[in-house]
Order: structure tokens, then C-alpha cells, then sequence
């Protein structure tokens, strides 16, 4: 049997996604209040399993299950081109699984437990019978609690050395794993005629593009402006002022976005998404004094 380039295999662990759980990770890292001082080997290993490994795992799986809508949307991807030949993509992806826990293990059990729950949810979002992606609502939670705070609070956890994190800083995973929901949309705007055609309920199917767009920035607004509110609450203004500013330029962003979501999803995931993950390290940086982490 032919083998896939190995150009053709980086293409379908798809890199440019593995900066967000990386990022995430990283939050939870500055959250938890823990020195970094000697703990740099179980960071890098935590951010190297977040994004090349478990993140990178849940591409190769949603590319082998969507092999069908990308020949319409995407035929240019590893797969429907046939640079992925045979049942190549799927080997990829098992794998990629089995490497992604095996390095989990060296976490220790909350790092490895978290790696089980994150690509227990990858396979069930791409693969049937659950394939949670057929629901835009669903699927999009699956994605955000991912990407977001199932990465942050393992950062967090792994720091304190297993402990459960604080819950301010489960509050503020929580929030930005709600505001991720809205940025899963956004990927799904380049997609409607496929999957309308292949029966995927993104929102935007499900909603309308224009009503979709509408949703996606309430979705990602909502849980900004609670994170403000909880850190004026906890005394951190100049933090809360900071994610305000951030937010402005979004909403600005969003406006423009607004007018044509199809054509400026792409746009709108390259200039405000920044703006959005950049206030999550701010949130972070909000709770490294002790009197609110302990």
C-alpha cells in the first residue's frame, strides 16, 4: 500500500491548531500561583501533550470521519485528495491516541485523567455513534471545554501537584471554555453548503448564517464581561480594565464581522480571537497573588 508523505501526515495533525490548548495549559500554569522553578520539564511535557499530541490526535480523527463532507468543502485536504491513501488517516489517528496517553502518563493520574476525558471527547465528536459535531450546541461545547478548560485547569492541577485547582480559577476556565463555543462557530461558517448537503448541524445550518454570526459574538462577549465583574469583585481592577480594552477592540471587530460573516469569519478568527485568548493570560496573571489563589 502507497504511504502519505510525511508532509502530507503534518497536514492532517493540522499545527496551526494546537496553539490554543498549549496556550490554555499555559494559563492554568500562571493561575495556579506555583513557582516555576524546577517545574519546567512537567510544563513542557504538559504543553507538548495539550497540542501536539492530544490536539493533534482529535485532527487526524475528525479529518478521517469527515472525509466525506471535505470532499465537498475541502477537497484539497490529505484525505479526499488521496495524499492520505487507504485507511492511512485512520491509522494516524490511533496511533496518535495511544502516543497521547502514553506521554500523559509521565503527569502523573490528574494529567493522564484529563488526557483520557479530552480524547474520549475528541472521538466522540467526530465518531458515531455520538459524532456530537451533527449538533452544533453539542459539538461546539465538546470543542470549547477542550481547548480551553480542560487544558487550563490540568495546568493548574499539574502545579499544585494533582491538587484540585482553586475555584476562581475553575471559575474563569469554566467561562473561557463558554466563550470558546463561539469561536468553534466560526470555523463553521466556510462549511455551510457541505455540511447542509452531509446532514452536520453546524449553527450556522441549524440557525442561518446571519442569526449564527449574532450568537457567536454573544457567546464570546457573555463570558468576558462575567470575567471583568468577578475580577473587580476580587479586587484586581487594572486586570479587569485591561480585559475591558481587549473587548473593545473585539466588539469593534465584530461589528465589521457582522456585516458579512461568511466572507469575514476568517478575518474575525484572526485578529479577535488573539484579542480573546490574550485576555485569558491577563485572567491568569490575575490570580498569581496568594491572597487570591489560596
Amino acid at each position: 500500500m502507497a504511504r502519505p508523505a510525511l508532509s502530507a501526515v503534518a497536514e492532517l495533525l493540522k499545527p496551526i491548531t494546537w496553539f490554543p490548548p498549549m496556550w490554555a495549559f499555559g494559563c492554568g500554569v500562571v493561575a495556579s500561583g506555583v513557582s516555576t522553578e524546577g517545574r519546567w520539564p512537567i510544563i513542557i511535557v504538559g504543553i507538548v501533550l495539550a497540542g501536539p499530541m492530544v490536539c493533534a490526535s482529535s485532527q487526524a480523527v475528525n479529518d478521517w470521519f469527515d472525509r466525506h463532507v471535505d470532499a465537498i468543502n475541502e477537497p484539497n485536504r490529505p484525505i479526499p485528495s488521496g495524499r492520505m491513501p487507504g485507511r492511512w488517516g485512520l491509522g494516524i489517528a490511533i496511533l496518535w491516541t495511544g502516543l497521547s496517553l502514553l506521554v500523559a502518563a509521565f503527569l502523573g493520574p490528574w494529567g493522564f485523567g484529563a488526557a483520557v476525558v479530552g480524547l474520549l471527547l475528541a472521538w466522540a465528536y467526530s465518531a458515531p455513534p455520538l459524532r456530537l459535531k451533527l449538533n452544533g450546541w453539542w459539538g461546539n461545547a465538546a470543542c470549547g471545554l477542550c481547548y480551553e478548560g480542560l487544558a487550563w485547569t490540568t495546568g493548574a492541577a499539574v502545579m499544585a501537584g494533582g491538587a484540585m485547582p482553586h475555584g476562581r480559577s475553575l471559575a474563569l476556565a469554566a467561562l473561557y471554555s463558554a466563550g470558546a463555543h463561539g469561536i468553534m462557530t466560526l470555523n463553521d461558517f466556510k462549511s455551510v453548503e457541505g455540511d447542509r448537503q452531509m446532514g452536520v448541524g453546524s449553527l450556522p445550518v441549524r440557525l442561518g448564517v446571519q442569526p449564527a454570526a449574532r450568537a457567536a459574538c454573544w457567546i464570546m462577549a457573555l463570558p468576558q464581561v462575567i470575567v471583568v465583574l468577578l475580577l473587580v469583585h476580587w479586587q484586581r481592577p487594572l486586570h479587569a480594565l485591561a480585559i475591558c480594552g481587549l473587548m473593545a477592540l473585539q466588539l469593534a471587530l465584530m461589528d465589521r464581522f457582522l456585516q458579512d460573516p461568511s466572507k469575514r469569519a476568517l478575518e474575525y478568527s484572526g485578529f479577535g480571537v488573539p484579542l480573546f485568548v490574550i485576555g485569558m493570560m491577563v485572567s491568569a496573571f490575575a490570580l498569581r497573588t496568594a491572597e487570591v489563589v489560596r
